[in-house]
């Protein structure tokens, strides 16, 4: 599968309902465990203790490395500073040949995969035996990777590992559980009893006592460390903490955070060397550290990436991560999968490899709210995206719609306005593009798209522009382009309910794009160029407040433009400004006490809310929204399961993995359909997009509205 094509080996995964069902399963039953067992601890305090820590020993890899092997030198032991992993897997197969070694015993060490260290053992005759157990299984599989960082068969299901049991012992193999942990503890035990070393690697490193901690639930890491007379650690520099208190909180949330437990079975501390077998009074093991650069001190030195050095390796990110569970983590490519994997492939193996497996993000940010060392995994991969970009450039489709059109708002104005031309033999007059010929077709076969809007917000504002006869407040509406083009009904339904509270509203018609499309795609030269020009309209607008109903468009205001401009004194002082004006629809709303008077039919509406991304987790503005809904007395709120899993559009991810968002929307679709409302509420325009093109396509009787359009309807939705 690594051979495959990379688009390729995500159709695949897409098509393989077993590894689906098995990973979504798990993740299902991850986030009701997680929950639990960090039940009555403060995780918010615990993952800023673990943040610092690792923040700080980013700031000092090298020396703590050094005092890390001084450590293990006075206690007997040796440290081989690798710089890359060609020298670490040539250290590691000196150390074998000077014992005679030809036979080794691994526990799970995911820096052996990196370095590729048995494959290059097996082509010096030294046969590596992995003795984890799902370890073992994908060795059964030749060709097979892990697929995640704490569990590496989880893609597994038992009855596809009984028939590789089946095939390696000749005869069925129940799929049974038990049967199959016995059968792997009677082929391994000889292993352990035989090898000349052991390898493993290292959870966590103290440069204070030198001491290395390994979490582990199987036992064997420990049979690995003690029964053969030599053992090797391979330690990546990330792993290295100062002091051995420092141990404590990561000791706290690292089983808690990767397998939902309050402690792994067993927790391995070794000091310096320790007896053959375990044994006082016997003669002691040799005892090796690879510290491993490999990148590692590379990424120390680098500003932005540094951050990702704080990772305790728990995978917390990746099972919670909706793109990961349809994929499985072997689509990456390589070791590390998911949105941190990206990073680390970066740094770890080079800028290009990591290319296709960034793009898999859409961007959700689930990973920040269970991250155990606040890494903010999602900027962080729009940064590598940004790198990528620059270094090697864009696919001349993406420079030609953002730097030819999106960057410039007057040709965009006009290539849209024809754009709602040329749309006529596609839609029929209809509100949906239903089909796409050729290589377009994927982008309709999941859901519908919208059409252009005859007539967009900008033509209607004559209309809307109504002042109060006693303005309480004047604000300037950013639409949006989704709004303005597309859906212009959501911006008529906000102009009433502000106008109904007293607030005059302005609309700039020289507005242009937030700049979002190019800040995904990492065209930061399209996105300053629109913030500079936003700036100034809205500068122009004069009111002391901005108003959006759009998710996206508010953190490009409030947060991507002071970010972009920082560097220009002038400029990012202008963007604080703008920033500080900026208010979410909904937020205006409560602060006002505006509450709605119920339908004139006197009926009761059942709906129910999906939690957009940026809604919810940049904005934190979801419970917002349902104390909103909940003043207008003609609706009923009922939760759906999952209200704030993604829904799949993630702006242009759409049309680059419309598979991944088809697969994302049709089980949004199902937890709507569940919830028995006759309607779904979000307050992002491009949910909506994928909301109404999903339950058009399946010629659903549920309806999407933004929630300006339910609270701004006083007869009846339609």
């Amino acid at each position: 599968m690594p051979g495959t094509p990379f688009k390729a080996r995500v159709r695949q995964a897409l098509l393989n309902p077993t590894l689906r069902g098995a990973l979504e399963r798990f993740a299902a039953d991850y986030v009701v465990a997680r929950e639990q067992v960090f039940a009555g601890r403060d995780f918010e305090g615990l993952r800023t203790k673990i943040a610092s820590i690792k923040s700080a020993a980013a700031l000092q890899l090298r020396e703590l490395g050094e005092e890390f092997a001084r450590q293990v030198t006075l206690r007997g032991g040796k440290v081989f500073f690798a710089r890359d992993a060609a020298s670490a897997r040539e250290y590691v197969l000196k150390v074998a040949k000077e014992h005679g070694v030809t036979r080794v015993v691994k526990s799970k060490s995911f820096a052996t995969e990196e370095i590729q260290l048995n494959e290059y053992l097996a082509e010096h005759g030294i046969v590596s035996y992995e003795t984890d157990l799902a370890e073992w299984i994908l060795q059964l599989m030749p060709g097979e990777r892990p697929s995640h960082m704490v569990m590496p068969a989880i893609h597994l299901p038992k009855e596809e590992v009984a028939k590789v049991f089946s095939r390696h012992k000749g005869r069925p193999v129940e799929p049974d559980i038990k049967t199959m942990v016995r059968i792997a503890r009677e082929e391994l035990r000889d292993k352990f009893l035989t090898a000349g070393l052991g390898i493993t690697g290292a959870n966590i490193a103290v440069a204070e006592t030198g001491t290395i901690i390994l979490f582990t639930n199987e036992g064997n890491a420990r049979l690995a460390t003690t029964l053969p007379p030599v053992h090797i650690a391979v330690v990546g520099y990330e792993k290295l903490v100062p002091r051995i208190k420092d141990v404590l909180p990561i000791l706290e949330a690292l089983p808690r955070s990767g397998t939902a437990q309050p402690i792994t079975s067993y927790v391995t501390m070794i000091t310096g060397p320790v007896p053959v077998g375990g044994v006082e009074g016997t003669a002691l093991k040799e005892f090796h550290v690879v510290l491993l650069d490999n990148g590692r001190l590379e990424m120390a030195r680098d500003p932005v990436f540094r951050e990702a050095l704080q990772c305790i390796r728990c995978a917390a990110c990746t099972n919670v991560c909706p793109v990961f569970q349809l994929v499985s983590g072997q689509v990456y490519g390589f070791v590390y999968s998911g949105g941190i994997g990206s990073i680390l492939t970066a740094f770890f193996n080079s800028v290009e490899q990591a290319a296709d497996p960034q793009s898999l993000c859409i961007g959700c940010r689930r990973c920040t709210e269970v991250c155990p060392a606040k890494i903010n995994i999602p900027d962080l991969v729009l940064e590598l995206r940004k790198r990528i970009a620059r270094e090697h450039g864009m696919p001349f489709s993406y420079r030609l719609a953002l730097r030819g059109v999106v960057a410039k708002p007057k040709v965009m104005q006009g290539v849209l306005a024809l754009g709602k031309k040329l749309q006529r033999p596609v839609t029929g007059g209809q509100p949906f593009i239903r089909s796409l010929p050729g290589p377009f077709k994927g982008w309709t076969e999941g859901r519908s798209l919208p059409a252009l809007s005859s007539r967009p917000l900008r033509e209607r504002i004559r209309d809307l522009e109504k002042a109060p006869v006693e303005p309480r407040l004047t604000a300037a509406f950013y639409a949006g382009c989704v709004i303005d083009y597309v859906y212009p009904e959501i911006g008529e339904a906000i102009f009433r309910v502000l106008q109904g509270a007293g607030v005059q509203v302005r609309f700039p018609l020289d507005q242009g794009c937030c700049g979002a499309p190019a800040l995904y795609t990492g065209d930061i030269e399209t996105a300053l160029k629109l913030a500079r020009w936003n700036i100034e309209v809205l500068e122009r607008a004069s009111t002391g407040v901005i108003i959006t109903a759009c998710p996206t468009c508010a953190v490009a205001l409030k947060h991507k433009l002071p970010s972009l401009l920082s560097g220009e004194p002038t400029w990012y002082e202008r963007a604080l400004d703008i920033a500080a004006k900026v208010k979410d629809f909904n937020e205006l709303v409560q602060e006002m006490e505006v509450s709605f008077p119920g339908f004139s039919t006197g009926e009761r509406i059942k709906i129910t809310y999906h939690d957009s991304c940026h809604y919810k987790r940049h904005l934190g503005l979801a419970q917002v929204a349902r104390e909103v809904l909940k003043r207008h007395k003609g609706v009923e709120l009922v939760e759906m399961q999952e209200s704030d899993r993604c829904c799949g559009f993630g702006g242009s991810y759409t049309l680059k993995y419309p598979e991944i968002s088809q697969a994302l929307l049709e089980r949004k679709l199902r937890r709507i359909l569940e919830s028995g409302a006759r309607i779904v509420v979000t307050d992002c325009p491009g949910c909506l997009v994928q909301l109404r093109g999903g339950l058009d396509k399946t010629s659903s009787p549920v309806l999407a509205k933004h929630t300006a359009e339910i609270l701004a309807a006083g007869q009846d939705l339609r």
